[in-house]
């Protein structure tokens, strides 16, 4: 009979077993986890990993389009459809006051943010816990998984922007609109950028607290109705008045709007507008980025 003495002894006789033994640390060498303090992404492990974020962007775009008949005509379908109505109801029966521009275009420019934006922050919402089975068997920087849901959402973007710069040519040469293309289309993907900044800010902010709290992504749909109704998209924010122009502002996507109107249809740039919209995004994607980084390390144990 082998005692356990008489068998530790004979396994550190065996010089393989005791060589892994001593090879062996008593504590882990490094320890893969977020850091649990206040600070901003690690720029150079996101660098590090964007082809992953290209492939998530992909499998997003496949999954999306996958079995359609439309395909990508689908990416323009919603915007214009929203265009047709509100065309009819608010540009035709209402007649909400445009300044010369034609309904249908003003409108169909404040859908295309309008559309990357609602779109981009209802889908990154659910990006973390409809990805709960990659999350908790590996490592990677968490916010690529909300920023992919926002980068695939630029490919309908740029399909919709062509249906624009289409409207705005029908609009000047067949229908005669005195449509002003000026030095401010210089500015208009500096405004895309603001846009993406915007988008992906809000999204990482409602994907890390819809891990903790569900409701999130049960109310996001109905507060992103809402707030279209309170932002400048099926009509002029001209018609805000003057006294609650500044504080009307404070909602980003009133300079966001009023600029990519300003840039396509050459209507008066609103400075003011877009300032505030700066400010906004930058407290927000700031405030975001901290608040995820602070919560990231729980992700895999709750979602």
């Amino acid at each position: 009979m082998t005692t356990p003495a008489s068998a530790e002894s004979s396994l550190n006789a065996n010089p393989t077993f005791s060589l892994l033994h001593q090879d062996l640390p008593n504590r882990p060498l490094v320890v893969m986890q977020p850091t649990r303090s206040w600070s901003l992404f690690d720029f150079k492990e996101l660098w590090a990993n964007r082809e992953l974020l290209y492939f998530l962007m992909l499998r997003d775009l496949k999954v999306r389009y996958k079995q359609t008949v439309l395909g990508v005509a689908w990416v323009v379908t919603q915007p214009l459809l929203l265009a047709v109505i509100f065309t009819i109801f608010l540009g035709v029966l209402v007649r909400v006051p445009t300044r010369g521009v034609p309904y249908p275009l003003m409108v169909f420019t404040g859908l295309l943010p309008w559309t990357f934006f609602s779109t981009s922050v209802i889908q990154a919402a659910q990006s973390l816990t409809g990805n709960a089975a990659l999350i908790t068997k590996v490592y990677f920087p968490r916010v690529l998984v909300p920023a992919a849901a926002v980068a695939a959402r630029l490919v309908d973007f740029t399909v919709s922007l062509l249906i624009l710069v289409g409207l705005a040519l029908y609009f000047r040469i067949v229908q005669g609109y005195q449509i002003n293309f000026t030095w401010h289309l210089l500015i208009f993907p500096l405004l895309v950028l603001l846009m993406v900044l915007l988008t992906l800010g809000l999204s990482i902010l409602v994907s890390c607290v819809n891990v903790k709290f569900r409701d999130v992504g049960v109310a996001l749909p109905v507060l992103v109705q809402l707030w279209m109704f309170v932002s400048p998209i099926v009509y002029s924010a001209d018609l805000v008045p003057e006294r609650w122009r500044t504080v009307y502002s404070l909602n980003p996507l009133v300079g966001l709007v009023g600029g990519f109107r300003a840039s396509v249809l050459g209507t008066e740039f609103p400075t003011m507008a877009i300032t505030l919209s700066v400010i906004v995004t930058l407290i927000l994607l700031v405030g975001a980025s901290l608040l995820f980084r602070r919560t990231e390390k729980t992700f895999a144990d709750i979602v």
